[in-house]
């Protein structure tokens, strides 16, 4: 009993140092994701340039909620933060949403911090790495400063393989 509450600890600690990022990666089910993505014949790019007509979008996900995919990007339209739904296949605004909880606006307000300092729109950056590593499909963009630089942390798929780049925003 002892020692599973000293693993317990040991992960939760692991999980603290590397950050809810981290977390998200580990968490994703890369067979699950490949499945679901034969679906969408949206790429992340375009629904980014969609959702424009819903404020500027700060992040860009694919994922699996409640068993089905959903494809998320966070807008930002005047001071308000927004979820904005996207049908991924249709391009269709399926629901919008005001962002109200502390974790979804503390994530909405760092992403809106490096896309003010940004020059490169994210549907350029993802579009830049889906460009620079053939076969693979952008699944995630999430801005952030790093050294007060934006830049983009962009995850993608070829099958069930992931890997993450960097894209630089300014």
């Amino acid at each position: 009993m002892r020692r599973n509450s000293i693993w317990g600890i040991a992960a939760a600690t692991a999980l603290l140092l590397s950050g809810c990022s981290a977390w998200a990666e580990e968490e994703m089910d890369p067979a699950a994701m490949a499945k679901a993505l034969q679906q969408a014949s949206l790429p992340l790019e375009k629904a980014t340039k969609l959702s424009e007509r819903e404020g500027k979008p700060i992040s860009a996900k694919y994922e699996i909620e409640h068993g089905a995919l959903q494809l998320s990007v966070y807008t930002l339209k005047g001071d308000r933060f927004s979820e904005v739904i996207v049908d991924p296949t249709t391009g269709a605004v399926a629901k919008d949403e005001w962002i109200t909880e502390d974790d979804d606006m503390k994530a909405a307000k760092d992403q809106a911090a490096a896309m003010a300092k940004a020059k490169v729109p994210l549907d350029v950056a993802t579009d830049r790495a889906v460009q620079a590593n053939a076969g693979y499909r952008a699944i995630s963009i999430m801005p952030k400063l790093e050294g007060g630089r934006p830049v983009a942390d962009v995850i993608l798929m070829k099958g069930e393989d992931v890997k993450k780049v960097t894209e630089n925003l300014d």
